[in-house]
């Protein structure tokens, strides 16, 4: 009898996906998370963030630096790192493995919804991620997805959002300044229908939303949201009507790491954005730079991000921290989730 119980439950783990790993995790939930990664450079990061012992680590884009038109050279890349050694040590430890995608492995550098290969190369993006044969996520335009994990009774719902395969077209000058696309869109239609669905039927009592590119800091030159000010607003406005528990945005983009945190109309509790960019090769140079929303240091060394969720009593705990080699925090907040 104690043996068919035993091969019941590991049925039952092993069609749980994810959410199995966090299950597991009792009363505690690890969620780490990075973005621009060449996988040609060093990467002295992946023995860390696999002593960090996350349930879950996720891709914020720029996970190879694929830049081409040709499937065979981003197969290549991402072959590579695929088979890179401190990757592969994190996944056969048991960590899951999930993620979005942003200009340089989509293909094309401020690549927009104009890129002619953009439904070759999502196929790629997957088969990296090893997504499966007969996921729904094969058949659909742009690589959005969900995801919720347990820790104890509570639930964290992570959201990962496409900013390339919908997004305008934005216009750069010839300083490589960019200039806002006033009326232009990121996410498109099906997508913008899709999260507003996620948040407004999600029982989850902390979401993690993702995002390629920043969606909070205004004041940059490089790519952001504000840099589409009507998608921008509507995604604020959006968090507003579906007033969301326990929201965390995340991204990635910048070869810098930071922390910002706003207040946000409907939504009765600060809302932080963790930025974690440079797994490779951080922006050393960017010493300093404006965001009136920062809080904490501008990180300008490698790093990647953490989440350690925890679940006290009725209440869910999460402690955010930007993280460096050789076990170096840079910095780290604790945070009450939702109220």
């Amino acid at each position: 009898m104690k043996k068919s119980l035993s091969i019941l439950l590991g049925i039952f783990l092993l069609l749980a996906g994810p959410a199995a790993t966090a299950q597991q995790a009792g009363k505690e939930l690890r969620i780490a998370f990075g973005s621009c990664n060449r996988h040609d450079l060093p990467q002295p990061l992946w023995d860390d963030i696999a002593r960090d012992k996350p349930n879950v680590w996720i891709w914020l884009g720029d996970n190879i630096y694929g830049d081409s038109d040709d499937p065979k050279v981003l197969r290549a890349k991402y072959d590579a790192e695929f088979n890179q050694e401190g990757y592969r040590a994190l996944r056969q430890q048991g960590t899951t493995v999930i993620g979005t995608w942003d200009d340089h492995d989509y293909g094309r550098n401020d690549g927009d919804k104009n890129y002619p290969f953009k439904a070759q190369n999502q196929q790629l993006a997957l088969d990296f991620l090893e997504e499966p044969a007969n996921s729904p996520r094969r058949k659909q335009e742009g690589i959005y997805a969900s995801y919720t994990y347990q820790v104890g009774r509570k639930k964290v719902k992570v959201i990962l959002l496409d900013d390339r395969y919908f997004q305008d077209t934005l216009y750069r000058d010839a300083q490589q300044v960019y200039h806002p696309n006033l009326t232009g869109d990121i996410l498109g239609e099906a997508q913008w229908q899709w999260l507003r669905e996620q948040l407004r039927s999600s029982d989850a009592d902390a979401h993690i939303i993702g995002s390629g590119i920043q969606f909070l800091p205004q004041e940059h030159r490089f790519e952001k949201w504000a840099n589409f000010p009507a998608a921008r607003q509507r995604f604020l406005n959006l968090l507003s009507e579906t007033k969301p528990k326990g929201l965390l945005l995340i991204s990635g983009d910048r070869h810098i790491g930071e922390m910002s945190k706003v207040t946000i109309p409907g939504v009765t509790y600060p809302v932080y954005e963790i930025t974690s960019s440079g797994l490779t090769h951080p922006a050393t140079h960017n010493t300093s730079e404006p965001n009136p929303y920062r809080v904490g240091p501008l990180v300008n060394q490698k790093h990647y991000a953490l989440f350690q969720f925890q679940n006290k009593g009725r209440k869910l705990f999460v402690t955010a921290s930007l993280r460096g080699d050789e076990g170096k925090v840079f910095y780290s907040e604790k945070l009450k989730v939702g109220k």
